[in-house]
């Protein structure tokens, strides 16, 4: 059998995660735009496993990476990724809680309603509490590594410092140029550009699908009482923020901002960082003492904020691996499984409907 030779354009874990799943049967190379690969939005990970974060349409790939990301096989990995922590998920408004139920009652996932006062000392108010045992912690830069290791193992070629500038598709095959003058000749294209997508695509010929980069904040903050290493991940239903504790009494604290922004090294602005911890210290009685570090990353959505899988619709050879939202981390596993099925390798992992996430949802 011919092997074929694929270009995946971004090295991120998106990139990543799928050349290490198709090294095996295909010749593959990473083209990466940044000097390290997951500069931007793997790098900038809040770095949680959550079956109910992005909805029930993300579900399937979350469940569906679970058995992976706890316990990788021997060979790629010595021992799992997750850290079991659990979630509280808040609500003044009850029935906020009441609906997230029902989109996940017949999904498998154990949710059960909770006090949460008795999870969390010191909230502010009325509150009601879902609870979601699962909720894990993330190794990000460990799953990271590892991909790329295993990518390097089968044979895949990394080249960083190689942002694409342009290509076009003659005679059944891509000829791509990038910045290093380096022609590379492809059958197919993998555009896993993340917040760059759509730029890819326009510069490949194909049509850009909407997915719109949109900055998020996060903050470590030491706080007055310390938080103990034990407390859940504490998510705001409606949107207002969550936070998670970090070593030393810290947390890592988000207001949950969605600001429209442009692919770039983005940075956390002052206004987003008030923010958080107004809307924090507006939920718990803590104090937050000093801001310790504060960055920001780039989430990339699809109209429908859900991923775009799949062969586009109109241009031959150029295969669409994007808009991972905020869940890409948490969905890598299933997701390049699903990517490299479509692709002609493996099969769809169990419970993942691949037309959810086809490009030509977008097209039609």
């Amino acid at each position: 059998m011919t092997r074929r030779r694929v270009a995946i354009i971004g090295a991120g874990m998106a990139g990543a995660s799928l050349a290490a799943e198709l090294a095996a049967t295909d010749d593959v190379l990473l083209l990466e735009a940044e000097a390290h690969p997951g500069f931007h939005a793997t790098g900038r990970s809040a770095a949680f496993w959550s079956e109910t974060y992005g909805g029930p349409l993300v579900q399937p790939l979350t469940s569906a990476s679970g058995p992976f990301l706890h316990a990788p096989p021997a060979d790629f990995a010595s021992q799992g990724f997750l850290r079991t922590r659990g979630e509280l998920l808040l609500a003044r408004d009850r029935a906020v809680l009441a609906a997230m139920a029902a989109e996940f009652a017949t999904s498998g996932v154990p949710i059960e309603w909770r006090d949460p006062h008795g999870v969390v000392e010191g909230l502010r108010g009325p509150w009601h509490a879902l609870w979601s045992p699962g909720c894990a912690d993330i190794d990000v830069g460990a799953l990271h590594a590892a991909y790329l290791a295993q990518a390097r193992r089968s044979g895949v070629a990394l080249r960083c410092d190689a942002r694409l500038t342009g290509g076009r598709r003659a005679g059944g095959q891509w000829r791509l140029e990038t910045v290093t003058g380096e022609d590379v000749v492809a059958d197919i294209v993998v555009n896993a550009a993340g917040a760059w997508a759509d730029e890819v695509a326009v510069l490949l010929g194909a049509a850009p699908q909407g997915i719109r980069p949109y900055r998020r904040t996060v903050v470590q903050v030491r706080v007055d009482p310390p938080a103990s290493p034990d407390l859940p991940l504490v998510m705001d239903a409606a949107g207002g923020f969550y936070f998670k504790p970090e070593p030393g009494g810290r947390l890592w604290l988000t207001p949950h901002d969605e600001t429209p922004d442009r692919p770039h090294d983005v940075a956390a602005e002052e206004i987003d960082v008030a923010l958080a911890i107004d809307r924090f210290e507006a939920a718990v009685d803590w104090r937050v003492e000093a801001v310790e570090r504060r960055w920001a990353g780039l989430r990339s959505f699809a109209p429908d904020r859900l991923p775009v899988y799949g062969f586009d619709a109109w241009v031959p050879g150029f295969f669409w691996c994007a808009g991972q939202g905020g869940f890409g981390i948490q969905t890598a596993p299933a997701a390049a499984r699903l990517c490299a099925a479509l692709l002609g390798v493996g099969n769809v992992p169990q419970g993942v409907d691949a037309a959810v996430y086809s490009p030509h949802r977008l097209s039609e």
